[in-house]
């Protein structure tokens, strides 16, 4: 059954519509044949029979070649036409009575497969005339009455001449009001003069002339994009007689291209941060004044409380709270916000940015709609708004990604008079959908960022741990930028003998990740240190973990997603030094890691220069350790790349504007630490950084006591004489007793158990610290001695009277240590 087709207000059939097209046309006015890819007729109408005298029956299946009266002007004949599309000339045919005719043709090559002979040939045939002026009446009438273009005629002087219906329109006159002026005398507009200068080429030139104008014909509230064309009239004679203009209206297809603009423009702007409230700014910033007068971006307040908000963050009634993210006006100072930006405002059901979240649609309002009217109602300051500005047109568009309710984008128009309309409403919310992605990428990155700096911090130290050797300061900055947070560390590890361990490393990578392998390594140099490594067998085994830690990686890698994926390696630096304030040496080891600064006390700043290493976890090459003497009042800067290398500054000048911080007068290291963040770091810094500097110090000869003790039991009693009376020179009777029994074991233990030379050592700062040292490498150990044991008992003693102790291995043996605290009286 045929489907009714709408025409106008009528409905008819298909069929119905061809058989009036039939009657309308007259088909016998026309003569039809068509033909085979062979040549034979296939078709033959009436209009045919009227042009040859030959019936249907008569041709049909005949070749068309026995029509011609002489050949077609084609070289080959009519086969030979198999390859064009179309073909029209004059042919010369036999008519059934024997007169040649000469008719014009038009001959159609169908293309094969197209269901219908392979050639349609037409003719048009003389019919009855209509009058002689008939066909100039046409023409004045399609000039008149096209729809298409507004159109003018102007004569030599740029007088307007003629003027049809579309431009009588278009400019709000008629013909007769506009006879004998100008184009800038009728359009008052910068675009009259520019055409106008445009028409006077086309008289000079005899060239056309196109451009495009923007014009508000009078009684409109926007603007029409129009094209225009100017070409020259010319006489029989080509002598130029006048310029034609025509102008067509390409508004709908201008503000579809600015559309696309401004959604590519969105696309390369929105989303350019990682920042919540900077990506929400960013499409305010977009769409004012592109497509609004003002633009508010308002996000969920339950978006600040919790760490993953539910898909639907509506309350099933009222209020909902919205925080201000970000809002943009053509009015400087935005004055028609009601709510400023960081703000928490209060929504009540009903009101337009509620239901347009809790039905998670754009809406589009006038000021007149009942809703838009209800709210303000409610809402005396809003109206007030309203009613100051003369805004006239709202939407509300919802903000949601990932199945997350986000918050809403609010439209608002004043100055620009046109509402809005559907298409505003779609590209509004195309808009927002891209917006909104940015913002939960943003909003996504920040809690785990946050996590992520919370884990670092709580893993770098709280406080730096009391020690005499050095005084220090240190800062740590997280990126500020896409990178995240990375692993950069430093530390400060007491050591036995009053020395002190300075670290400093960096994790490559950001994120959890980072963070989590730099607590690990982080514990594992404090657990090295502990024992007393020297620096380069220190990043030795620190190597080998982070070479073990990859291991690790990549089994669980394999185990989670097969064989053929593998996550990036572990990798790091790493800076340990070592300084003794007796001996006022610093033994520095490097594992591609940038160098050390020295400051003399004097001023003079120095790299300390290290040996080439690679990074930790690439292996292959050792580690080698560098000893210099600092001064006392030196200064020692450890700091991790971030500090010195940047997008816009390489190794080498960051280096060099180091240095020169660190040579500038400061009151105080912590003052010296921000004058090098202020003078090193942009703003947002792309990367983290670690920053370390150590002012030295030295430990007096009058502090240090050393004995020869000799191989034989009798001297534990000689050396316990000399120990007490240097006590008493240092004024620490107190400390006599504890220090006698302290001597004695550690002394009878070096002597029956040890190797010579034995040598005590007393150091006297904040604590009181024993070290004997001897020939041996076997370290002692605490031991439970049995009830009837007779030894056993020493160390376990040592260990109760002393704050802590241990044993450290040295280059010809070891030394076993004690330190006390010293009473404040």
């Amino acid at each position: 059954m045929e489907q009714p087709v709408t025409v106008g207000r009528a409905t008819r059939s298909s069929g119905e519509d061809a058989d009036a097209l039939e009657a309308l046309v007259g088909a016998s006015l026309t003569a039809r044949v068509t033909l085979d890819e062979h040549g034979t007729v296939t078709g033959w109408n009436t209009g045919a029979e009227r042009l040859l005298g030959y019936s249907a029956g008569q041709l049909t299946g005949r070749r068309a070649a026995d029509l011609l009266a002489e050949p077609i002007p084609v070289r080959g004949g009519l086969p030979t036409l198999a390859g064009l599309p179309r073909w029209n000339g004059d042919v010369a045919l036999r008519h059934r009575d024997g007169r040649k005719l000469t008719v014009r043709i038009l001959a159609h090559h169908r293309p094969p497969g197209a269901g219908a002979p392979g050639w349609l040939i037409v003719s048009a045939l003389t019919g009855r005339q209509p009058p002689a002026d008939f066909d100039e009446s046409l023409v004045s009438w399609s000039f008149a009455q096209s729809p298409c273009c507004a159109q003018a005629i102007y004569d030599t002087r740029l007088r307007l001449r003629r003027a049809n219906a579309d431009m009588e329109r278009s400019t709000a006159l008629t013909e007769e009001e506009m006879r004998g002026l100008r184009v800038s005398e009728i359009v008052d507009h910068d675009a009259g003069l520019r055409a106008e200068r445009s028409m006077a080429r086309v008289l000079r030139t005899g060239e056309p002339e196109y451009e495009e104008n923007y014009l508000r014909a009078p009684g409109e509230n926007h603007e029409h994009a129009w094209s225009v064309f100017m070409s020259a009239l010319r006489d029989h004679e080509g002598t130029i007689q006048g310029v034609c203009l025509s102008a067509h209206d390409m508004t709908e297809q201008f503000w579809a291209r600015k559309r696309l603009q401004l959604i590519a423009e969105a696309g390369r702007r929105i989303g350019s941060t990682l920042d919540v409230t900077r990506t929400a700014q960013e499409l305010a910033d977009v769409t004012v004044p592109a497509l609004a007068d003002f633009v508010s971006v308002d996000l969920l307040a339950a978006l600040d409380d919790v760490p993953e908000p539910p898909a639907r963050a509506v309350p099933a009634v009222g209020p909902l709270l919205l925080r201000r993210a970000a809002l943009r006006s053509v009015t400087p100072g935005a004055p028609e916000a009601v709510v400023a930006a960081g703000a928490v405002d209060s929504y009540p059901a009903g009101s337009l940015p509620y239901e347009s979240l809790r039905t998670a649609r754009p809406t589009l309002h006038e000021v007149s709609d009942t809703a838009f009217s209800a709210w303000l109602a409610r809402d005396p300051a809003r109206a007030a708004r309203v009613r100051a500005f003369g805004i006239h047109s709202v939407m509300t568009v919802p903000l949601a990604a990932r199945g997350t309710t986000l918050g809403v984008a609010f439209f608002v128009r004043h100055r620009n008079q046109e509402p809005f309309r559907h298409d505003d409403l779609v590209l509004a919310g195309e808009l927002a959908a891209r917006a909104a992605v940015s913002i939960d990428n943003a909003r996504r990155f920040t809690r785990e960022r946050a996590t992520a700096v919370t884990l670092q911090r709580s893993l770098l130290p709280q406080r730096l741990p009391r020690q005499a050797a050095v005084e220090v300061a240190s800062r740590y900055l997280p990126a500020g930028g896409h990178a995240g947070v990375g692993g950069d560390w430093f530390d400060v590890i007491p050591l036995s003998g009053a020395r002190v361990a300075l670290v400093v490393g960096d994790v490559v990578g950001h994120g959890l990740h980072a963070s989590a392998t730099m607590g690990r390594l982080r514990t594992a140099v404090r657990t090295l240190a502990d024992i007393d490594l020297p620096c380069d067998e220190l990043l030795t085994h620190l190597d080998d973990l982070v070479a073990r830690l990859n291991t690790e990686e990549d089994d669980a890698d394999r185990s989670a997603t097969g064989p053929a994926e593998t996550s990036g390696e572990v990798g790091a630096t790493c800076l340990y030094a070592v300084y003794d304030p007796v001996t006022r040496r610093c033994c520095l080891a490097g594992a591609g890691h940038p160098v050390p600064v020295v400051v003399s006390p004097e001023g003079a700043v120095d790299l300390i220069g290290l040996p080439a290493a690679p990074p930790l976890g690439v292996g292959g090459l050792p580690y080698e350790a560098t000893e210099v003497v600092l001064p006392e009042g030196s200064l020692l800067a450890l700091y991790t790349n971030g500090l010195i290398v940047n997008r816009d500054r390489d190794l080498d000048s960051g280096v060099h504007r180091l240095r020169q911080a660190l040579a500038r007068p400061a009151g105080s290291l912590d003052t010296l630490c921000d004058t090098v963040l202020t003078d090193l770091l942009p703003r947002r810094p792309a990367d983290d950084v670690a920053l370390l500097i150590a002012r030295t110090r030295a430990l007096d000869a009058n502090q240090v006591a050393t004995w020869a003790v000799p191989s034989d039991p009798s001297a534990v009693a000689r050396t316990r004489k000399d120990v007490v009376a240097q006590l008493e020179r240092w004024g620490l009777s107190d400390a006599v007793f504890v220090t006698e029994l302290v001597v004695s074991e550690l002394v009878t233990n070096a002597i029956r158990h040890a190797e010579p030379p034995i040598q005590l050592r007393l150091i006297h700062d904040t604590t009181l610290i024993c070290e004997v040292s001897d020939g041996g490498n076997t370290a002692p150990h605490l031991r439970r001695a049995r009830t009837y044991d007779e030894g056993g008992r020493g160390l376990l003693l040592v260990a109760q009277l002393t704050e802590r102790w241990g044993t450290r291995q040295g280059a010809t043996g070891k030394t076993i240590w004690a330190e006390q605290t010293l009473s404040l009286t």
